[in-house]
């Protein structure tokens, strides 16, 4: 697909298909849910409150960070407005937003009462995005801190540093590298947001001086927070930061996400091991099975070339564990084809995996039973709660698959979407390996971080 990958290739003598169970869908026809293809992009209908209310120390950035939303919103369609006057938190006005961006607040900024009107606002399914001194905020207000995910502490000079990017699939991150350089004012802060919050990224305290959180720094995250959504990035301190094409993009992730215009996986993830980080060293633990191959971009991403094969995993095979990955499908129709196979013996022969394991699928325009989140012929996804949770075409998705002796659940962006277990004595779960397909010539279906987590007998009775 790019003329400048690198093309990583195992070829199979034979020229065997897979073109039972995972070949193309009989029928091309609209897909089952209109949803799966339509653009989540905000709209008109959806508006967005900013709040710049200051009782401390006042950026002199708030009115070109006000401009910036405003200027997003002008190019993406949603409405912007923007206050300081605190009662604007009221049920009946919160009830009008979609989502209340925190720009740079500082101190105690709301009274009681309009706490509790944010309060029941974030409960019924509101959103929140703060942003940088949106930390510095209502140190009193429990409920308040946890929605930001943590307060701030200190902050050194104004420096360059390197920014570690930990998620790539999230809107907020999705167009960054797997590193950012920047210069901004960089947050310390008083604990830890990482098990409570997704981190999105993280600063790397060797690439500047005065960082103080002992080499995890999260520095963007996001989290769903008693019933509604929360995003937080630590930038923006600095008027220069709004001009930035690559700063205002991550705002702009972070504001659709948190309003639900697009579906990322937010949930806290820790304990995970690389099984293909990005790096062709990485891919030298997979081999090629069948006909095609994946090429190798530079910014570390997998995309399936011809077929069909499958990439598998064959350094080992695992039992009781939880696979992630990112993927995203090319093409404007949903109708590419793919998917994600677990619990087949090690063979350069495909139909390996396809006899003897279970496929979960990566196409938005076939059956129920063979469409994204399906586990292949054998069990639909949760249609609605699918279609509810799929990003479109040429968006990033991430894909949890949790294998438990024999039983298989899948989570989409988050969202559980199969729960599935294998009665069939011909297969089993309990012991395997995991693969990525590529499909055919016309499918063109990207993967990124391949990772993996290996569960205890006790985690896995749990569910941790």
């Amino acid at each position: 697909m790019r003329a400048t990958g690198r093309t990583v290739t195992v070829v199979v003598g034979a020229t065997l298909l897979i073109g039972c169970v995972s070949g193309p869908a009989a029928s091309k026809g609209p897909s089952d849910s209109s949803a799966s293809t339509a653009s989540k992009a905000p709209s008109a209908g959806e508006r967005i409150l900013v709040f710049s209310k200051t009782a401390g120390f006042r950026h002199d950035s708030i009115s070109d960070g006000i401009a910036a939303v405003k200027g997003l919103g002008a190019e993406h369609g949603f409405t912007v407005d923007a206050t300081e006057d605190a009662g604007a938190f009221s049920s009946r006005n919160l009830g009008r937003y979609d989502a209340v961006v925190f720009l740079s607040t500082t101190g105690d900024v709301l009274d009681e009462a309009q706490q509790r009107a944010f309060e029941g606002y974030i409960k019924g399914g509101g959103g929140y995005v703060g942003i940088h001194a949106a930390a510095d905020t209502e140190y009193d207000w429990e409920f308040y801190g946890g929605l930001a995910g943590a307060y701030f502490q200190s902050h050194p000079a104004i420096q360059p540093a390197r920014i570690e990017v930990e998620d790539r699939a999230h809107p907020a991150t999705s167009h960054l590298g797997e590193s950012w350089n920047r210069t901004d004012e960089w947050y310390d802060y008083r604990s830890n947001p990482r098990d409570r919050a997704h981190i999105l990224a993280s600063l790397d305290e060797s690439s500047y001086s005065g960082g103080t959180m002992g080499g995890d720094h999260p520095i963007a995250w996001c989290q769903e927070y008693r019933g509604g959504r929360a995003f937080y990035t630590g930038g923006g301190h600095t008027k220069e930061s709004y001009e930035d094409p690559a700063f205002r993009q991550h705002l702009l992730g972070g504001i659709r996400w948190a309003v639900g215009a697009a579906e990322a996986d937010c949930r806290p993830e820790k304990g995970y091991s690389p099984l293909f980080d990005g790096t062709a060293e990485s891919l030298a633990h997979w081999r090629q099975a069948g006909p095609g191959s994946f090429s190798l971009s530079d910014d570390g991403t997998l995309t399936s070339s011809g077929g069909l094969g499958m990439l598998w995993y064959a350094d080992r095979g695992f039992g009781s564990y939880s696979l992630k990955l990112d993927w995203r499908m090319a093409s404007a129709s949903g109708d590419d084809n793919s998917g994600v196979f677990v619990g087949f013996p090690a063979s350069d022969d495909p139909w390996s995996a396809v006899n003897n394991g279970y496929e979960v699928q990566i196409d938005a325009s076939d059956a129920p039973d063979r469409t994204t989140g399906a586990v292949y012929s054998f069990q639909s996804a949760d249609i609605k709660k699918r279609d509810r949770a799929l990003n479109p075409p040429g968006e990033w998705n991430t894909y949890e698959i949790r294998v438990e002796g024999e039983r298989l659940q899948v989570w989409l962006n988050g969202v559980k979407i199969n729960d599935f277990t294998n009665t069939d004595p011909a297969r089993s779960l309990r012991d395997g390996h995991v693969g990525i397909q590529n499909h055919g010539a016309e499918d063109q279906v990207s993967f990124r971080d391949i990772r993996i987590k290996e569960l205890s007998a006790r985690s896995a009775a749990q569910g941790d």
